[in-house]
């Protein structure tokens, strides 16, 4: 009996301790999938939510469906058109379906009402070189009813690698009026997959790729150039806003096209310790062009790789997050959030994870009625993250609210966090549970960027909020125009001590604002981890640790998520028995490795079992993930970022498998560039 009663002890013990792990994403936004008819691709390339709750579903391969009863278990299809080119926007006005083909903005109409369009009017139509690239997206319903479609570049023949804008108006946004009248907007696109109308004004998201370092969110204004210069190209036509020339850009910007003794083009390549040319330089070397800088920079590898459709969460839908954005990723399969603010006239903000998992690339988003997200995905010559090819899926809240961020606002000292539960005060009153580093990209010709001149900065004080709900920093050296990351893994709820489902977040300050500073006697400038060091308690207390059971005992440590941690030379990282691949899947799913990643094929970077083959240690591997080093792989175009937000239990499990690849010693093996040298 005593031994029984032991045991239902330990039991008690480690199902109490186990409770306290800290929620994650998807306790409280769940994934359904939407049946389609079997045989059916639902490529999506466009989605929109009709005035009656029906949704509208416009595919790659040319199809529209109009799906009846979404959000039911029984969903119906119902096909309304076919034999489309390539469709990559879906609009609906004034009982008209609307949408970009890649030639030409179609808008279609079922004049007798059997329930398939039978009226398709070209409402205008672009000139097309025949390029493989040259999709275009759209439309978007401006505010006065016009509309707003974009063109992708091209790229070169010889020079792969380059975009470029054949015929005009490629790398251009375009607004149309609904009879047919086309103006020229802005250019400077490379990949605009994502439109999006906030505070009734246009923004849109680009992919990386030349001359764009990472993805962002950059606020379109009529005569604006956002930074690719292929569509410089038409910018003497009569009817262009923007009046900066390609022959002056190039005049003081090296686009850096060399040829070798042979004639052959000779692709770019990053350039390790050089001063880099940044972005916003530009506005200082072109006085008299509105070169606009993202207002939110997306950390490429983290927020994701290919940037798609821009949504703003509605009123009374998803929570506390009401009225900020949200961004899909078509590579990584994720959706982002976004929150902007007005800071001297112009636009920045914030952005953090809100889901991973979707099982493919995330392309386009419609509210349902019930306040539920459609979410279109593809990834047909592109690759994704996920294990599917294409798919329609719903984000459903569960109405709990977690514990994060909600958002963050540039002050004149710092910044000034705001969450959605209140903190518990000691924790974030300590400077100990709170970095700052700030960090930017490179602006030129060659295919993406390391980030460069990336700095912690100082932290000299917190001030937390009566009410427990906010957390202002004062924070020394902050830079214009640069990525602040802001990392809180050391805050804790006051309900539960739970950290934060997602501890970072990435802010981009464009202008710092002006008002009172705080004075020092006002924060708080307790930091625990320069504290002279005490006795641990006896008995470390069961909440706000994560549990772990090693023999019948419960232990408990704090939660690493969303911590940056740093492998020490020597240090011990093993396991017992290496993870299979289906036990590691989810990780790699949820912290988008298979977006670049796969076991034995080469993708965006190398097969794992080519890393395998590198002999690392698994604790080399875990600190690669946390600082890559791209020269160890010098035939892949796209270097790898940084990681940070893996937690370390993740990139361990995550390590063994990787090691697990490797082939019998002696067989296939290549050597480690990080060995010691003997």
């Amino acid at each position: 009996m005593k031994k029984l009663l032991t045991t239902l002890l330990a039991v008690a013990s480690l199902t109490t301790a186990l409770a306290q792990e800290s929620p994650k994403e998807e306790d409280f936004f769940k994934i359904q999938k939407l049946t389609a008819p079997e045989g059916t691709l639902l490529e999506v390339g466009g989605l929109v939510t009709l005035p009656g709750g029906s949704l509208g579903v416009a595919t790659r391969r040319g199809d529209i469906w109009i799906v009846e009863n979404p959000t039911s278990r029984t969903p119906f299809f119902r096909k309304f058109a076919s034999g489309l080119h390539e469709i990559l926007g879906l609009a609906y006005k004034d009982g008209a379906l609307y949408c970009a083909q890649r030639g030409e903005l179609t808008k279609m109409q079922d004049t007798n009402n059997d329930g398939k369009a039978d009226v398709f009017e070209t409402v205008y139509a672009w000139p097309l070189s025949g390029h493989y690239h040259e999709y275009s997206f759209g439309p978007k319903i401006a505010p006065d009813g016009t509309f707003f479609v974009t063109g992708n570049v091209a790229f070169g023949d010889e020079e792969w690698w380059r975009g470029e804008s054949r015929v005009p108006w490629r790398g251009w946004t375009m607004n149309i009026t609904p009879e047919g009248k086309m103006q020229p907007w802005a250019t400077g696109m490379r990949s605009p997959c994502g439109l999006g109308i906030f505070d009734n004004e246009l923004f849109y998201a680009d992919n990386q790729g030349d001359w764009m370092g990472s993805g962002g969110i950059v606020h379109v204004k009529k005569g604006s150039f956002v930074g690719h210069p292929a569509g410089l190209r038409w910018t003497s036509m009569s009817n262009s806003p923007v009046k900066l020339s390609q022959e002056a850009f190039f005049a003081k910007i090296d686009e850096r096209r060399r040829r070798d003794d042979n004639g052959r083009a000779i692709k770019p390549e990053n350039i390790a310790n050089e001063k880099p040319t940044l972005l916003y330089t530009m506005k200082e070397q072109f006085p008299g062009t509105d070169v606009q800088v993202p207002a939110v920079w997306l950390p490429h590898g983290v927020l994701g790789i290919s940037n798609s459709e821009i949504v703003e969460i509605p009123q009374g839908v998803f929570g506390p997050f009401a009225g900020q954005l949200l961004v899909g990723d078509q590579g990584m399969s994720k959706i982002s959030r976004v929150f902007m603010e007005k800071v001297n006239g112009e636009y920045q903000g914030g952005a953090i994870e809100l889901r991973n998992g979707f099982r493919s690339g995330v392309l386009r988003m419609a509210w349902a009625k019930d306040g539920s997200l459609f979410v279109g995905e593809t990834n047909r010559g592109w690759g994704s993250a996920g294990d599917a090819n294409e798919g329609l899926q719903r984000l459903v809240w569960n109405g709990a609210i977690p514990f994060e961020i909600r958002t963050v606002k540039a002050m004149p000292d710092g910044f000034e966090v705001e969450f959605t539960k209140p903190v518990d005060r000691k924790s974030a009153e300590d400077l100990a549970s709170y970095r700052v580093e700030s960090f930017l990209y490179k602006y030129h010709s060659v295919y993406g960027s390391p980030t460069v001149n990336k700095e912690a900065l100082p932290l000299k004080g917190v001030k937390v909020s009566a009410d427990n709900m906010k957390a202002r920093i004062i924070v020394g050296d902050m830079r214009r125009y640069y990525i602040h990351q802001l990392t809180l893994d050391g805050v804790r709820g006051a309900e539960g001590s739970y950290s934060l489902v997602h501890p970072i977040a990435y802010y981009t300050l464009n202008n710092i604002p002006d008002g009172q500073k705080l004075a020092m006697n006002e924060v708080s400038t307790r930091n625990s981890a320069t504290a002279p060091t005490s006795a641990a308690p006896a008995t470390a207390p069961a909440t706000g640790k994560k549990a772990t059971a090693t023999k019948g005992k419960v232990t408990t440590g704090e939660s690493t998520r969303g911590a940056k941690p740093k492998i020490q030379e020597g240090q011990a990282v093993s396991m017992a028995k290496a993870p299979t691949y289906d036990e590691v899947k989810g990780l790699l799913t949820r912290h988008t490795c298979l977006a670049c990643h796969q076991a034995n094929k080469r993708q965006v970077g190398p097969a794992y079992a080519d890393v395998a083959k590198r002999r690392y240690t698994n604790d080399q591997i875990v600190e690669l993930i946390y600082h890559p080093k791209p020269t160890n792989w010098p035939d892949y175009a796209t270097e790898m970022p940084p990681m940070p937000q893996v937690p370390k239990a993740d990139a361990l499990k995550i390590a063994a498998w990787i090691n697990s690849l490797a082939p019998a010693s002696g067989s296939g093996s290549s050597s480690n560039p990080d060995a010691p040298k003997q």
